[in-house]
């Protein structure tokens, strides 16, 4: 699945930033997958339920080799690119499925890939990729700051080993994952380190979050002994690694913000044409057709930025810092506008609890706000430009 991004046509050498065949094969195959497995009933019963995934669907993700994706073939991947595995982000965040692909895939398979050591890497990601093993990223602490100058957690050497405290929120799917990926200050300064979820000192308590579909945990640490080979990467080398992990992460986040507008806009679309007021659909008003449109073009702005960042990510482009920081905000503040503005199209209906549009209203609040508010990125965008 090559990606057709940033190729000059021969005879005019306009460039062409279309999907390729196969990826467009690969999105067909997701969202079908989804709209039969993850339709919105099975969504709101997963919402309901402490671990807020379904396990059985998680295996079948697995063996259609959703998780192992991006893992390059040597750590036991399919060896795709990061285009390839945003097609799949925004077809889940068209869906919203809960499930922990964003917390092992998107944070926590990236971070060991990043600045695992060859063994960490060829024993964690082959886990990763089918299916046995979820990882969980914990380094936002209470204050809420995304940043790594916000960690506040200790660890301290011991003997041959660890020993960690502190306390961790807002961590994806915390609650249920087998490793944890903790940040902590050391000597050094901010260091990475594998806890299994299970160890003697960890206490995981589930939040009460406005977005259901996507479960957060709180997490404490108190006196957890962990081995020296713990260690993710370098001593001291967590803030650098957490920056780019971030990148990439924001990167996959606009495009599932991406999915979700999309859904958003073709709902109100649709309901457009069929909710009929003083006998015309409301579709034919102006104020809905002004609506509609300017949702479109949120969307259609969306794909551009979320697009290009996935092709600067597959890349390894040295714009990736800039366009991810672009991508996020821009991403973040569409979304919640498409998604207010859907609620406006349907009226009193999109207010109910029976009807989807609040799921995503709720889902592109939290996302707006998640690995770092838009005004973050806009400010770490400026200076990045120069500004």
């Amino acid at each position: 699945m090559l990606a057709q991004w940033a190729l000059r046509e021969p005879r005019t050498g306009a460039m062409n930033f279309a999907f390729s065949e196969e990826q467009q094969m690969l999105r067909d195959s997701v969202r079908s997958f989804l709209e039969n497995k993850a339709p919105s009933a099975h969504v709101r019963e997963l919402m309901e339920t402490e671990s807020g995934f379904d396990e059985g669907l998680w295996q079948e993700m697995a063996e259609m080799g959703w998780q192992a994706m991006a893992i390059p073939e040597e750590y036991g991947g399919a060896g795709f690119s990061w285009l390839e595995l945003n097609i799949i982000n925004e077809e889940l965040g068209r869906s919203l499925l809960p499930s922990p692909f964003f917390s092992t895939v998107v944070l926590g398979a990236t971070a060991v890939l990043l600045g695992g050591t060859e063994e960490q890497k060829k024993s964690l990601l082959e886990q990763v990729s089918i299916g046995q093993l979820r990882l969980a990223l914990a380094h936002v602490e209470p204050g809420g700051d995304w940043g790594p100058e916000g960690v506040q957690a200790t660890a301290r050497r011991d003997g041959d080993g660890w020993v960690l405290d502190g306390a961790k929120s807002f961590v994806v799917d915390g609650h249920t994952a087998d490793t944890l990926i903790v940040a902590a200050r050391t000597d050094a300064g901010v260091s990475l380190f594998l806890v299994p979820g299970d160890a003697a000192g960890v206490s995981r308590e589930r939040l009460e979050t406005m977005d259901m579909t996507r479960k957060q945990a709180s997490v404490t640490l108190d006196g957890v002994a962990v081995p020296d080979d713990a260690l993710l990467g370098t001593d001291g080398g967590g803030e650098e690694l957490l920056d780019r992990v971030m990148q990439f992460a924001a990167v996959a986040l606009a495009n599932e913000q991406v999915g979700g507008a999309q859904k958003c806009m073709e709902m109100s679309v649709e309901y457009a044409k069929v909710r009929v007021q003083f006998g015309r659909p409301i579709g034919s008003f102006q104020a809905i057709k002004h609506k509609c449109a300017d949702m479109l073009l949120s969307v259609e702005s969306s794909k551009s930025a979320a697009y290009y960042s996935s092709w600067a990510a597959s890349e390894g482009n040295d714009e990736l810092p800039v366009t991810s920081a672009l991508a996020k905000s821009y991403c973040s503040d569409a979304y919640f506008d498409v998604a207010a503005e859907t609620i406006q199209v349907h009226g009193g209906i999109g207010f109910t609890w029976e009807h989807d549009a609040h799921l995503y209203f709720k889902r592109a609040k939290t996302s707006q706000l998640m690995l770092g508010e838009p005004a973050f990125y806009r400010k770490r965008l400026a200076d990045l430009i120069g500004l």
